[in-house]
Order: structure tokens, then sequence, then C-alpha cells
């Protein structure tokens, strides 16, 4: 090995080690810092107590995450049929050079800021509800109330925040499907949404999982922009047009003017979001292993 390589190898091991040594830092401290109060209060009552409710005392984060839920499976509701079409239309259908413009549009979407997309959300989605939605909505529930800060504006703006990512994994799955699978099935007299739908799709099911489960981490951790158009209100929903609470959004919310038990018990929902993230990985590692793909 030349002198040069050893010395990138080196650096990229420090880089490693240094990366590694930072997220068990940072768990370490998330963990000092809000285990206090789950001892105190007790784990089961703080993930299934009801009412947040900080200055009287009481941090059951229930409706956080009942909130950060809602939004998150709306948002994969209408982000995973979406990017995948997308993602096929792309690769199968769309000419090559057409299909790198639009790829790259996309992919634009990924370098917005989420303070963009939220106001956005706050200037343009949430009125629509409010006056086009809500109306259609009282036609089946005639005592229904909403602002337009509700579950269904969070849902449709992290759809759109997660479409570049399932969009340009799952498209690139796709194209490295191996052409002859493409190629047999046509010959075997399969048309061409046939062999997308029975022969590409499974085959690039790793890939397209993978997208899907990277799109739920980033709309679980989103902030701003849920901060600025689910309506902040910590309670369990009962429809799609209710104001609700994320687990992120009350901590950025709230941590500038928290008491120190209430900056603890912060910090505890940020040990319970890491385990619903962890959980969300191995499911995502156990998933693909099942499915044959790589999981390194």
């Amino acid at each position: 090995m030349k002198t040069y390589e050893k010395i990138i190898e080196k650096l990229i091991l420090i880089c490693a080690v240094t990366a590694t040594i930072s997220v068990a830092l940072i768990t370490l401290f998330i963990f000092k810092s809000g285990l206090p109060v789950l001892a105190d209060y007790g784990v089961f009552n703080f993930i299934f107590g009801t009412t947040w409710s900080p200055t009287n005392g009481s941090y059951g984060i229930f409706p956080l995450i009942a909130g950060t839920l809602s939004v998150t499976l709306g948002a994969l509701v209408i982000g995973i049929p979406t990017g995948i079409a997308c993602a096929v239309f792309l690769a199968e259908i769309l000419p090559k050079r057409w299909a790198k413009a639009f790829k790259s549009a996309i992919e634009l979407l990924a370098g917005i800021p989420s303070v963009v997309y939220g106001f956005f959300g706050l200037v343009v989605l949430v009125p629509a509800i409010r006056n086009l939605v809500l109306p259609i909505y009282r036609i089946f529930h005639p005592d229904a109330f909403a602002t337009g800060f509700s579950i269904l504006a969070g849902a449709v703006i992290l759809a759109i925040m997660i479409l570049p990512t399932i969009v340009s994994i799952s498209e690139n799955s796709i194209a490295a499907v191996p052409r002859e699978y493409k190629e047999a099935s046509l010959a075997l007299g399969a048309n061409k949404m046939e062999t997308i739908v029975r022969i590409l799709i499974p085959a690039a099911k790793s890939g397209i999982l993978s997208s899907i489960i990277l799109g739920m981490g980033r709309a679980i951790g989103e902030t701003m922009a849920v901060l600025l158009i689910t309506g902040n209100m910590a309670k369990v929903p009962s429809g799609i047009l209710d104001p609700v609470a994320t687990l992120t959004g009350t901590i950025a919310m709230e941590m500038g003017y928290a008491s120190p038990t209430h900056q603890q018990a912060l910090f505890a929902v940020g040990i319970i979001l890491f385990v619903i993230i962890m959980l969300l990985n191995i499911f995502a590692q156990l998933s693909m292993r099942g499915m044959g793909g790589s999981t390194r």
C-alpha cells in the first residue's frame, strides 16, 4: 500500500471513530438528562399518561406520541404510492433525457429548508383545508370545527418532504434490476405494465423498502414544518382535521422557557424518540434481511 493510501486510510478511520464517539456522547447526555424524570414519574405513566401539562407537574406524553405517529402515518399513506409511482415513471416509462430533468427537479425538493415548507403550509395549505376541505368534511360530521392546523396539513407537507428520498432510492433500485428479468418477462408474453408490477417492483423490493424506512425516519424527526402547521395541541386526535402536537415540535417549542424539571421531561421525550427510531432501524434491518437484501 502506498504512503498516501495509508494516510487516507488513517484519516477515514479517525473520521469514523470521531462520528461514533460523538453519537455515543450525545446518547449518553440525553439519557443522563432524561432518566431522572422517568425514574420519578414512572416509565408507564410517562408513556401512557394522557395529560401533558408541565406547569402542573403532569408529564404524560401519549398525546405527543399519537400526534407524531398520526402525522407520520398520514405522510406515508400519501407519500409511498406517489413516490413509487414517480420512481416507476422515471425508470421505465419516461424517456431517459426527460427522466434526468424530472429526477433533478424532484431531488431539488430535498434542498429546500423545512421552515419554507412550513411557511408554505401556513400560508396556503392551512387556509385551503379550512375553506375547502372542512365544508366537505361537515357533510359527514355536521358539528365538526377546524382551523386548518391539523394532521392533514402536517401529513401533506411531510409527504412532499419525503418524496425525494423515496423517489430517488426506489428509482435507482428499479433501474438496477437486471435487464434479463425484463426481457424474459416480455418474451413470455407479459405486457409492459405486467412486467413492471409483477417482475421489476418485486425484484427491487428491498431498495424500495429502504427508501420507505428512510422517508419514515425523516417524517418522524421533522420539526419546523410540523411545528408551524399542526396546531401544537397536546391531545389524542379523533379525526384528520384535529390539531396535534408532535414529540419533536414540543421539544423545540418548550425547551427555551422550561424549568429544570420540565427540561428533564423534554430530554425524556428525546429518549422515547430515540427508542422509536432505533426500533425503526432494527425493523428495517430485519425486513431487508428477510427479503434477501444486504444490511451492510
